[in-house]
């Protein structure tokens, strides 16, 4: 083989792993920033000031990103960028006006989580995306990815806990209760928050912004989401996480590895060290 087609070889495998990123205006990128400016001022005042405000501003939002992405003229990837963050404001909205004192609490966090696994999926659906290119599960990597997944949760999941110092749940350990809080952590919250943030926030910020500002804009993001804390030192923890979580999806294209990371964080941080360093 000559040197000049071993590097057309080359040159052409290098190509094929960066994403294809469209020309954006600056308006548009702005017009982007302005939406996720607003969803903090949302989530602020749902937090610090009052629920009412953070719904009505919820409800503007979403409306108004959906009345702007089809009525003014932008390229696709920012409509589609704009598309997956109206679903931050839908999900505030479902949240806050669904009767959650009907459902028993053991119940109430794998419920809350499935309202952000069906707006993903709807918006799935909905733009035709393939669920397998954004999960990006592949046999030949699934066990290397998952125990790295496993490792990084339970450091991130150690750091966490030094953080918030969370109360154990129950007056002791039970293995029943363990394997709820797996399933759910794994499962719901794990599966829920990492297709929303990072399979499909981020993948679209990405295509806008590129690889770099679509990971920390995407973690920005999702430290905003975290609010409920009210905790400088946790959003903090927060924000780094997410960066790490995202670049793991950006290098490996696969949510194994993000997934049993978050979800082997919060275990780690609400079913293990509370028991046994309480």
């Amino acid at each position: 083989m000559s040197s000049i087609s071993r590097n057309l070889i080359v040159t052409r495998k290098k190509l094929t792993r960066q994403p294809i990123i469209a020309r954006t205006d600056t308006w548009q990128q702005l017009l982007i920033l302005a939406i996720i400016a607003a969803i903090t001022v949302c989530e602020y005042l749902f937090v610090y000031k009052d629920v009412a405000y953070g719904i009505g501003l919820a409800l503007f939002l979403a409306l108004g990103i959906y009345a702007t992405i089809s009525i003014v003229r932008l390229n696709q990837p920012v409509t589609d960028c704009a598309g997956s963050l109206a679903l931050i404001p839908l999900y505030v909205l479902f949240t806050s006006s669904l009767p959650w004192f009907f459902i028993n609490q053991q119940y109430l966090l794998p419920a809350v989580y499935s309202i952000i696994l069906a707006l993903s999926l709807w918006h799935i659906y909905q733009n035709k995306l393939s669920l397998k290119a954004i999960f990006g599960f592949r046999k030949e990597t699934l066990l290397r990815y998952s125990l790295a997944g496993l490792a990084l949760g339970i450091v991130l999941g150690m750091g966490e806990y030094f953080v918030l110092h969370p109360a154990p749940a129950f007056p002791a350990f039970e293995v029943k209760y363990f394997f709820r809080d797996v399933v759910y952590m794994l499962l719901f919250v794990g599966v829920g928050e990492e297709l929303l943030f990072r399979g499909l926030i981020q993948s679209d910020l990405t295509k806008v912004f590129g690889w770099k500002g679509g990971i920390v804009l995407a973690s920005l993001i999702f430290m905003v989401m975290h609010l409920t804390w009210r905790s400088i030192p946790e959003l903090c923890f927060v924000f780094i996480a997410s960066l790490i979580l995202g670049a793991t999806y950006w290098k490996t294209k696969s949510l194994v590895l993000p997934i049993i990371a978050h979800g082997m964080n919060n275990i780690i941080l609400v079913a293990v060290l509370p028991y046994i360093l309480s």
